[in-house]
């Protein structure tokens, strides 16, 4: 059977419209919260409604730079003046034909030391410079290199060490998103360390094969960060897993790492974060792997017949959906939490912000990749690229895959303990549960002890789009808009898409780990949102 991954909304809820190659979804019947947003939608809607006339073609790319008013706190755009007109300039800029080609560039492995049963990583953050938009250079960061981080691989059971150190100028952290970890490591904004300062956190990998990532957590400074490039993948192995072993894990050969970033920048090169940026920015590049696609399909040749790709969508705030030009199947076989109980052939694979998936191809020919962008926030990313080539090269031919990747077992929530938080916004303050977390002392704080099994409703009050990460243990999707989760929603998750005016609901298991000084975060991904206040702390006790 074919899934999709795309959210599963009720027909009275929501209404989709084709864009010409992507889909935008909006809550039907939602009202603008004021005069400015009606306006932009209305400009927007018109727009979707022209290109979603043409055809789209293989190999075409698609920039637009009209943005949509998904995500902002709606105050703030009322208070930037003339520059809101830059939302309904619909001259064309738009970004030809793909003209370009370039070898995809795999991020480097960080090889650790072991000493006495720990393997010891050293990372550093600092300031660089790259090419974010051709020919200009842009002041960017990265994690020992001037964009983005090398990637981490972590055996389940290995004890690790991480030395990094903050050459940045500011106050950072790093937090290993989707890692079950002690909260005192898990790189959240109480443990933010000084520039010239090194963090040595350490911990036992507990967490089941899987993609995870690793970004900065600091209270106020996260957008900015992240989008200037610091991000690197995490990829978990397990040397006693019967399904690992059964798939592709050669690294950069057969075992494919995608960072998406869909950011916003100006004609100068200046990477933007807040409001006030993203209104000025003249240009929404789509980069993989660090390289600009907007012009350029990346090319890969496949030696092996069965390719492993791992999606990390490490943008700030935009949506963006992996397909495949020629409408054909992917095998999806895990979700941010690791793998699913079996594989599921998908047209489509939607990551929202902080969102990862795992998928393989068997390829007896070429295939190209595209890139699907949706407006998540403000302004931003819209349009579909081919932005992989991959070359089909392999004479192998690979065993079946497992008919059973993992044991789910579905939680019986009968006796779950049950809360509801409200994501919630007055003006450009983000809220939860009417707080707005822009202080350890001024958020919300959810306390809960060890062991304990939860339901949680997480409601939108907004009309805007969310992004629900959970940091500490992973959560099962109970139900999505009122909806059984179906397909690939069957799996584990620490990050789903909570749509204006929708509510998911989600259970889960704290297992492991307890303090009671330290604390968890639980937080909106666009990390504009984050930094605006949408961030409640969770503190696991003993008792």
């Amino acid at each position: 059977m074919t899934h999709t991954t795309d959210p599963a909304f009720e027909a009275d809820r929501n209404e989709e419209q084709a864009t010409g190659g992507g889909r935008r979804r909006r809550a039907k019947g939602a009202k603008a919260a004021g005069a400015e947003h009606s306006k932009a939608e209305r400009a927007r809607d018109a727009e979707h409604t022209r290109e979603g006339t043409a055809k789209r073609g293989k190999g075409v790319h698609r920039r637009k730079f009209l943005g949509g008013m998904a995500g902002v706190g709606l105050g703030a755009v009322a208070a930037a003046g003339s520059t809101f007109a830059l939302l309904t300039d619909a001259k064309g800029n738009k970004a030809g034909a793909a003209t370009n080609t370039a070898t995809l560039n795999i991020p480097d492995l960080l090889e650790g030391t072991t000493s006495d049963s720990t393997t010891t990583y050293t990372l550093e953050a600092k300031t660089g410079t790259a090419e974010v938009l051709s020919g200009v250079t842009s002041t960017t960061a990265g994690y020992n290199q001037s964009f983005l981080g090398p990637t981490m691989k972590w055996t389940k059971g290995d004890t690790v060490l991480l030395n990094i150190t903050n050459s940045l100028g500011e106050d950072t952290t790093v937090h290993f998103h989707g890692a079950h970890v002690p909260a005192k490591m898990d790189g959240g904004p109480q443990v933010a360390f000084s520039d010239g300062e090194t963090w040595a956190p350490t911990f036992t990998v507990k967490d089941d094969p899987t993609t995870l990532w690793y970004h900065p957590h600091a209270l106020g400074t996260t957008a900015k960060q992240a989008v200037h490039g610091l991000a690197g993948m995490i990829i978990v192995d397990d040397s006693d897993n019967t399904t690992s072993a059964a798939l592709p894990s050669t690294y950069g050969t057969d075992d494919i790492p995608l960072i998406f970033q869909s950011l916003a920048v100006d004609a100068a090169g200046d990477i933007k974060y807040d409001v006030t940026g993203y209104l000025a920015a003249t240009s929404f590049p789509l980069l993989v792997n660090g390289t600009n696609v907007d012009d350029t399909t990346l090319t890969f040749t496949a030696t092996k017949t069965r390719t492993r790709f791992r999606l990390l969508n490490a943008s700030p705030s935009d949506i963006i959906v992996i397909q495949r030009s020629d409408g054909g199947t992917m095998t999806q076989i895990a979700t941010d939490q690791g793998y699913l109980a079996e594989a599921a052939d998908v047209t489509t694979i939607r990551l929202v912000a902080g969102a990862r998936a795992e998928m393989v191809m068997d390829m007896s020919d070429d295939v190209t990749l595209q890139a699907v962008i949706t407006t998540g926030w403000i302004r931003g990313g819209s349009g579909t690229y081919d932005f992989l080539a991959v070359t089909a090269s392999g004479t192998d031919t690979p065993s079946d895959l497992p008919s059973s990747l993992r044991t789910i077992d579905r939680y019986d929530t009968s006796d779950f303990t049950a809360r509801t938080i409200t994501l919630g916004n007055s003006g450009g303050t983000m809220l939860i549960d009417g707080k707005a977390g822009t202080s350890m002392d001024s958020m919300t704080m959810i306390s809960t002890t060890l062991g304990s099994k939860e339901i949680w409703t997480i409601k939108n009050s907004t009309q805007l789009e969310h992004s629900f990460h959970l940091h500490d243990v992973p959560y099962q999707l109970i139900s999505i808009n009122g909806a059984d989760p179906t397909g690939v929603q069957l799996g584990w998750y620490d990050t789903y898409e909570v749509v204006g005016g929708g509510s998911i609901v989600i259970a889960m298991e704290f297992t492991d780990f307890s303090d009671d000084t330290y604390m968890y975060m639980l937080h909106c991904h666009l990390l504009q949102h984050e930094d605006e206040g949408m961030m409640a702390s969770l503190m696991v006790t003993d008792s």
